[in-house]
Protein backbone atom coordinates (compact mmCIF):
# COMPACT_ATOMS: atom_id res chain seq x y z
CA UNK A 1 0.00 0.00 0.00
CA UNK A 2 1.02 3.24 -0.24
CA UNK A 3 1.60 4.10 3.59
CA UNK A 4 4.89 3.09 3.74
CA UNK A 5 5.75 5.40 0.37
CA UNK A 6 4.62 8.44 1.26
CA UNK A 7 7.86 9.95 2.79
CA UNK A 8 9.19 9.21 -0.25
CA UNK A 9 6.46 10.97 -2.24
CA UNK A 10 7.12 13.93 -0.41
CA UNK A 11 9.99 14.89 -3.35
CA UNK A 12 8.04 14.06 -5.92
CA UNK A 13 5.96 17.19 -7.99
CA UNK A 14 2.29 15.71 -7.86
CA UNK A 15 -0.62 17.29 -9.35
CA UNK A 16 -4.12 16.98 -8.85
CA UNK A 17 -6.05 17.99 -11.85
CA UNK A 18 -9.28 18.98 -10.18
CA UNK A 19 -10.71 21.87 -8.65
CA UNK A 20 -13.14 19.43 -6.56
CA UNK A 21 -12.76 20.18 -2.52
CA UNK A 22 -13.74 17.09 -2.04
CA UNK A 23 -10.88 15.30 -3.90
CA UNK A 24 -8.22 17.76 -2.22
CA UNK A 25 -9.47 16.86 1.17
CA UNK A 26 -9.57 13.06 0.42
CA UNK A 27 -6.02 13.08 -0.38
CA UNK A 28 -4.87 15.36 2.41
CA UNK A 29 -6.30 13.21 4.86
CA UNK A 30 -3.70 10.75 3.93
CA UNK A 31 -1.17 13.38 3.85
CA UNK A 32 -0.04 13.39 0.51
CA UNK A 33 1.36 16.76 -0.70
CA UNK A 34 0.57 18.22 -4.04
CA UNK A 35 -0.86 21.06 -5.94
CA UNK A 36 -4.20 21.81 -7.24
CA UNK A 37 -3.94 22.69 -11.09
CA UNK A 38 -7.51 22.39 -12.50
CA UNK A 39 -8.07 20.86 -15.64
CA UNK A 40 -9.18 23.05 -18.61
CA UNK A 41 -10.38 19.98 -20.76
CA UNK A 42 -13.55 20.37 -21.86
CA UNK A 43 -15.87 17.80 -20.52
CA UNK A 44 -18.67 16.90 -23.84
CA UNK A 45 -17.98 13.57 -23.82
CA UNK A 46 -21.39 11.71 -24.56
CA UNK A 47 -21.93 8.76 -22.01
CA UNK A 48 -24.04 7.25 -24.91
CA UNK A 49 -21.18 6.67 -27.12
CA UNK A 50 -19.84 4.52 -24.24
CA UNK A 51 -21.11 0.91 -23.95
CA UNK A 52 -20.97 1.32 -19.96
CA UNK A 53 -20.88 4.63 -17.78
CA UNK A 54 -16.78 3.29 -16.27
CA UNK A 55 -15.95 3.67 -19.59
CA UNK A 56 -17.25 7.35 -19.56
CA UNK A 57 -15.76 8.08 -16.34
CA UNK A 58 -12.31 6.83 -17.43
CA UNK A 59 -12.26 8.78 -20.60
CA UNK A 60 -13.37 11.68 -18.65
CA UNK A 61 -10.34 11.50 -15.97
CA UNK A 62 -8.11 10.50 -18.65
CA UNK A 63 -8.83 13.67 -20.33
CA UNK A 64 -8.25 15.57 -17.46
CA UNK A 65 -5.45 14.37 -16.39
CA UNK A 66 -4.00 14.73 -19.92
CA UNK A 67 -4.94 18.19 -21.32
CA UNK A 68 -2.77 19.48 -17.75
CA UNK A 69 0.34 16.99 -17.97
CA UNK A 70 0.72 18.15 -21.35
CA UNK A 71 0.08 22.02 -20.39
CA UNK A 72 2.94 21.55 -17.72
CA UNK A 73 5.25 19.32 -19.64
CA UNK A 74 6.65 22.34 -21.97
CA UNK A 75 10.04 23.69 -22.09
CA UNK A 76 11.14 25.95 -19.33
CA UNK A 77 8.26 24.31 -16.86
CA UNK A 78 8.55 21.83 -14.25
CA UNK A 79 7.49 18.90 -15.47
CA UNK A 80 5.51 17.03 -12.88
CA UNK A 81 6.43 13.34 -11.65
CA UNK A 82 2.38 12.51 -11.18
CA UNK A 83 -0.54 14.18 -12.53
CA UNK A 84 -3.99 12.67 -10.83
CA UNK A 85 -7.33 13.09 -12.90
CA UNK A 86 -10.60 11.88 -11.82
CA UNK A 87 -14.80 12.09 -12.34
CA UNK A 88 -17.99 10.98 -11.25
CA UNK A 89 -20.83 10.22 -12.27
CA UNK A 90 -24.03 8.41 -10.84
CA UNK A 91 -26.25 5.68 -12.64
CA UNK A 92 -29.81 4.22 -12.78
CA UNK A 93 -31.12 1.97 -14.98
CA UNK A 94 -28.58 2.96 -17.52
CA UNK A 95 -29.21 6.73 -17.70
CA UNK A 96 -26.09 8.62 -16.44
CA UNK A 97 -26.42 11.93 -13.65
CA UNK A 98 -23.47 14.25 -13.52
CA UNK A 99 -24.11 17.88 -12.12
CA UNK A 100 -26.90 19.41 -12.14
CA UNK A 101 -27.62 22.22 -14.70
CA UNK A 102 -29.86 24.52 -12.39
CA UNK A 103 -32.13 24.13 -9.30
CA UNK A 104 -34.99 22.34 -11.40
CA UNK A 105 -32.93 20.08 -12.61
CA UNK A 106 -31.47 18.87 -9.22
CA UNK A 107 -35.24 18.39 -8.15
CA UNK A 108 -35.70 15.72 -11.20
CA UNK A 109 -32.44 14.09 -10.35
CA UNK A 110 -33.27 13.52 -6.51
CA UNK A 111 -37.05 12.79 -7.24
CA UNK A 112 -35.56 9.86 -9.47
CA UNK A 113 -33.53 8.40 -6.70
CA UNK A 114 -35.77 8.76 -4.05
CA UNK A 115 -36.36 5.40 -2.06
CA UNK A 116 -34.26 3.42 -5.24
CA UNK A 117 -30.65 2.22 -5.15
CA UNK A 118 -28.19 3.73 -8.19
CA UNK A 119 -24.77 3.68 -8.29
CA UNK A 120 -22.18 6.12 -8.34
CA UNK A 121 -18.82 5.86 -10.58
CA UNK A 122 -15.61 7.48 -10.62
CA UNK A 123 -12.81 6.96 -12.87
CA UNK A 124 -9.74 7.96 -12.03
CA UNK A 125 -6.52 8.39 -14.90
CA UNK A 126 -3.18 8.55 -12.95
CA UNK A 127 -0.09 9.86 -14.91
CA UNK A 128 2.98 8.77 -13.73
CA UNK A 129 6.64 10.14 -15.84
CA UNK A 130 8.78 7.38 -16.33
CA UNK A 131 11.74 7.04 -15.09
CA UNK A 132 13.68 7.29 -18.12
CA UNK A 133 12.05 10.24 -18.50
CA UNK A 134 10.18 9.10 -21.76
CA UNK A 135 6.20 9.84 -21.65
CA UNK A 136 3.91 8.71 -18.60
CA UNK A 137 3.03 5.47 -17.42
CA UNK A 138 -0.87 5.60 -17.27
CA UNK A 139 -3.04 3.87 -14.71
CA UNK A 140 -7.02 4.01 -15.57
CA UNK A 141 -9.51 2.23 -13.39
CA UNK A 142 -13.25 2.94 -12.43
CA UNK A 143 -14.69 2.30 -9.10
CA UNK A 144 -18.46 1.57 -8.17
CA UNK A 145 -20.28 2.40 -5.33
CA UNK A 146 -24.01 1.27 -4.48
CA UNK A 147 -26.32 3.90 -2.63
CA UNK A 148 -29.80 3.21 -1.29
CA UNK A 149 -31.94 6.82 -0.54
CA UNK A 150 -34.63 6.78 1.96
CA UNK A 151 -38.15 8.21 0.04
CA UNK A 152 -38.05 11.72 0.04
CA UNK A 153 -41.18 14.06 -0.06
CA UNK A 154 -41.03 16.73 -2.91
CA UNK A 155 -40.89 19.64 0.06
CA UNK A 156 -37.88 17.67 1.61
CA UNK A 157 -36.40 17.98 -2.05
CA UNK A 158 -36.71 21.59 -2.22
CA UNK A 159 -35.65 22.23 0.97
CA UNK A 160 -32.54 20.27 0.50
CA UNK A 161 -31.71 22.14 -3.11
CA UNK A 162 -32.09 25.22 -1.35
CA UNK A 163 -29.29 25.11 0.63
CA UNK A 164 -27.26 25.62 -2.33
CA UNK A 165 -25.45 21.96 -1.59
CA UNK A 166 -26.44 20.02 -4.56
CA UNK A 167 -25.04 22.13 -7.05
CA UNK A 168 -21.56 21.34 -7.97
CA UNK A 169 -22.28 17.61 -7.06
CA UNK A 170 -22.95 14.44 -9.27
CA UNK A 171 -26.34 13.24 -8.53
CA UNK A 172 -27.22 16.84 -7.15
CA UNK A 173 -26.18 15.45 -3.56
CA UNK A 174 -23.10 15.36 -1.20
CA UNK A 175 -22.81 12.40 0.77
CA UNK A 176 -19.99 14.34 3.28
CA UNK A 177 -22.72 17.04 4.05
CA UNK A 178 -26.66 17.45 4.56
CA UNK A 179 -27.04 15.11 1.84
CA UNK A 180 -26.15 12.24 4.12
CA UNK A 181 -28.90 12.55 5.78
CA UNK A 182 -30.72 11.38 2.34
CA UNK A 183 -29.08 8.62 2.59
CA UNK A 184 -30.12 4.89 3.63
CA UNK A 185 -27.22 2.74 3.01
CA UNK A 186 -23.98 2.35 1.00
CA UNK A 187 -22.27 -0.84 -0.29
CA UNK A 188 -18.80 -0.02 -1.01
CA UNK A 189 -16.11 2.66 -0.61
CA UNK A 190 -17.62 5.60 1.16
CA UNK A 191 -14.82 7.76 -0.26
CA UNK A 192 -15.62 6.79 -3.89
CA UNK A 193 -18.97 8.45 -3.07
CA UNK A 194 -17.26 12.29 -2.24
CA UNK A 195 -15.66 11.48 -5.89
CA UNK A 196 -12.71 9.81 -4.87
CA UNK A 197 -11.73 6.23 -4.03
CA UNK A 198 -8.77 6.31 -2.00
CA UNK A 199 -8.07 2.60 -1.56
CA UNK A 200 -8.05 1.66 -4.81
CA UNK A 201 -6.28 4.93 -6.00
CA UNK A 202 -3.24 3.75 -3.77
CA UNK A 203 -3.31 0.19 -3.95
CA UNK A 204 -2.70 1.09 -7.91
CA UNK A 205 -0.55 4.15 -6.98
CA UNK A 206 1.98 2.11 -5.14
CA UNK A 207 2.49 -0.83 -7.71
CA UNK A 208 3.25 1.68 -10.52
CA UNK A 209 5.80 3.61 -8.40
CA UNK A 210 7.51 0.63 -7.38
CA UNK A 211 7.61 -0.56 -10.90
CA UNK A 212 8.85 2.41 -12.23
CA UNK A 213 11.67 3.15 -9.13
CA UNK A 214 10.24 6.23 -8.34
CA UNK A 215 9.72 5.10 -4.29
CA UNK A 216 12.29 3.67 -2.10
Amino acid sequence: MILQHLNSLTTKHIILASSSPRRKEILQKIGLKFTVVPSEFEETLDPKSYSHPSQFVIATARGKAEEVAQRLSVPGSCRPHIVIGADTCISLEGQVFGKPKDVDDAIRMLGKFSGRGHEVLTGVCVLVGRSSGDGWREISFSESTEVQFAELPPDLIKTYVDTGEPMDKAGGYGIQGLGGTLVEGIRGDYYNVMGFPLHRFCQQLSLVLAKEGLVS
